[in-house]
């Protein structure tokens, strides 16, 4: 104990930081959880659209889909999901997984999914660089 004592004096900076990030995730994962809202990693995505049939609804701004999407995702930018959910409401019943480029915007627009009747809204747990960087293939429409 004497050596964690220690420790945390020395370096008090780094354990205030990282008391701070740690209460930020916890917060941000109740958040989401009181939302009705789960996060889901790339890999549990693709679990999703290939044995339950979900759908992906990107997002993210137009400028930011000449990198491409995932394969047959509807393109709804976050600002426009409250506007156009009569393109989607057909999926208020399917697992509907929701994606931006970090997943913060995509969280938002599960808020807005749920309260408008979605049952099994997931978001894309880092967004579409996850995807990205687990090595999951995007396509350019």
């Amino acid at each position: 104990m004497n050596n964690f004592t220690e420790f945390v004096g020395n370096h008090l900076f780094l354990s205030v930081s990282f008391l701070g990030l740690l209460t930020y995730w916890i917060l941000g994962e109740l958040k989401q959880r009181m939302n009705g809202t789960s996060a889901v990693s790339p890999i549990d995505a693709t679990r999703l659209m290939n044995h339950s049939n979900a759908v992906v609804i990107d997002v993210r701004e137009d400028k930011e889909m000449s990198d491409g999407t995932i394969i047959n995702a509807i393109h709804i930018p976050v600002g426009d999901i409250s506007n156009q959910i009569k393109k989607i409401e057909k999926y208020k019943e399917k697992p509907v997984i929701v994606a931006c480029r970090s997943g913060h915007r995509s969280a938002s627009a599960c808020n807005t999914l749920r309260k408008q009747g979605f049952l099994h809204v997931y978001n894309l747990r880092g967004g579409v660089n996850a995807w990205q960087k687990d090595g999951m293939p995007l396509v350019k429409k």
